[in-house]
């Protein structure tokens, strides 16, 4: 029972802290421009020509 209680606790507190200390935008993955690479993880083919 003493184990249980101190998980919940240490969640509560993770999840608490995980709130208040956001990261910088600077290390989100969300690139602005779509390269050659991120088009291939989209499933587009660079090598295509456009019309």
């Amino acid at each position: 029972m003493k184990i249980f209680i101190s998980l919940v606790c240490v969640a509560t507190i993770a999840i608490i802290l995980s709130r208040r200390l956001r990261l910088s935008t600077r290390y989100e993955r969300s690139p602005r421009t779509l390269t050659q690479w991120n088009a291939l993880d989209k499933g587009i083919d660079p090598t295509e020509e456009k019309q």
